[in-house]
């Protein structure tokens, strides 16, 4: 029986082999190389999956946004009102894209497009599936790159670019606005995103998330960083969050203050490629928070290392997305649920909680990676720290002093 499922299992990862060999040989008849074609196939999968999903995410996040306010959401076209994304997309396809007169017209065309280039990038370094399907074939654009937690925060952190020029190239005040509190909180929350993940890349020993995983995969369950490092998950998320510019972090486009921020003088397709940008962001660190912490394609019993085949493959990939569509639904129903902060607000959680919380970790994981000490000491200290924060961020609300001034006082000022 065993050796009857290894040969079935053979056959079904040569299938695969074969039909990606078919295409790479169709590509080289019309002189593409091999070190060409590879690449090219998986950009052309993921833009095509990309867009579609992106659509596909903003119909979701209605129809919770409506279950949470107790309404009905997109429902008139199509059955459940599925086929809404296909219509909104001919919609800004086909509206009339108006450029102010009083903008910089170059500034104000390529601020758009550096958002979606610079998300759509960062993809090109994250697992999107197991990554030892043939020698040639991996699930990810660029593999092996040694370096790939750098290249992906060195990539994203460019994305604010787009947003600053769009605010300041509209030549409005609440654009201008929007794009210089883009600048201040993307580079402040820069700091505790990259030092969450500095103790991630010390327990696996490398800066490839394809080792990553492995090295997550093969601990098992109980292997998954997030057992480890619980409190580089939370500041890793959160500091995720306000990089794209989500609720409640969403201060560059504050409706109740600045109308639309940094996009309020923009309509057509050049807006809906900053929703792109923004909706594939969302992506990204959903595919980040499963790779990094959550164990990525691995699952007890149904995806192993172990495991080949087809059926093998296909689970694993189904893995892998039911965890990104898990952090998709958490960041939608965040949105939702929480108000939005004071600017103030949002730069003290990141001065002062998220950066000495990030830099107390990542010295614990330094002393247990130095000292040779037992893993089960870093979600000791993830406790600790927290709790520490806690007691020394509880303030209690002193009496106010001032007195109650009668009414007439008041009428008599004014």
């Amino acid at each position: 029986m065993n050796l009857s499922l290894q040969i079935l299992a053979a056959t079904e990862s040569n299938f695969v082999v074969r039909l990606f060999e078919f295409v790479i040989s169709i590509l080289g008849w019309i002189g593409l190389p091999r070190e060409v074609s590879v690449p090219l196939i998986m950009i052309l999968l993921v833009l095509g999956t990309m867009l579609g999903a992106c659509s596909y995410a903003i119909w979701l996040e209605r129809k919770l946004a409506a279950w949470i306010q107790d309404r009905v959401g997109p429902n008139r076209v199509g059955k459940w009102g599925l086929l809404q994304p296909i219509a909104d997309g001919a919609k800004f396809l086909l509206k009339e894209d108006i450029i102010p007169a009083h903008v910089d017209k170059v500034l104000f065309v390529i601020a758009p497009t550096i958002s979606v280039f610079t998300t759509m990038l960062a993809l090109a370094v994250v697992p999107l599936g197991p990554t030892t399907l043939g020698e040639d074939f991996q699930f990810m654009i660029a593999p092996k790159i040694d370096i790939g937690i750098v290249f992906l925060f060195s990539v994203t952190s460019l994305a604010v670019y787009g947003i600053i020029l769009g605010g300041w190239s509209s030549n409005n005040k609440y654009s201008a606005l929007g794009g210089l509190r883009s600048s201040a909180q993307v580079v402040s929350y820069e700091i505790p995103l990259g030092m969450s993940v500095i103790g991630i890349a010390l327990m696996a020993g490398s800066l490839n998330l394809e080792t990553v995983v492995d090295a997550q995969a093969q601990g098992g369950l109980f292997g998954w960083n997030i057992w480890y490092q619980p409190l580089a998950a939370g500041i890793f998320f959160l500091a995720a969050l306000a990089e794209s510019n989500r609720l409640p972090f969403d201060l560059p486009e504050c409706e109740q203050e600045l109308i639309g921020g940094y996009h309020t003088e923009y309509s057509a397709l050049k807006f809906g490629m900053f929703f792109l940008g923004e909706y594939t962001h969302v992506f990204t660190v959903s595919f980040l928070c499963s790779v990094l912490f959550l164990g990525g394609w691995h699952f007890p019993f149904i995806a192993e290392p172990a495991s080949v085949g087809m059926l093998a493959t296909v689970l694993k990939i189904g893995v892998l997305l039911t965890k990104v569509f898990g952090v998709i639904v958490l960041i939608m129903l965040l949105r939702w649920c929480l108000p939005r902060f004071r600017f103030d607000q949002l730069m003290g959680l990141c001065w002062k909680v998220l950066i000495p919380l990030s830099l107390g970790n990542m010295l614990c994981v330094m002393v247990v990676r130095e000292f040779e000490l037992s893993w089960l000491w870093l979600p000791v200290s993830s406790a600790v720290l927290f709790c520490t924060a806690g007691v020394l961020g509880f303030r209690p609300i002193a009496p106010s002093n001032r007195r109650a001034r009668p009414v007439e006082t008041l009428v008599a000022h004014h």
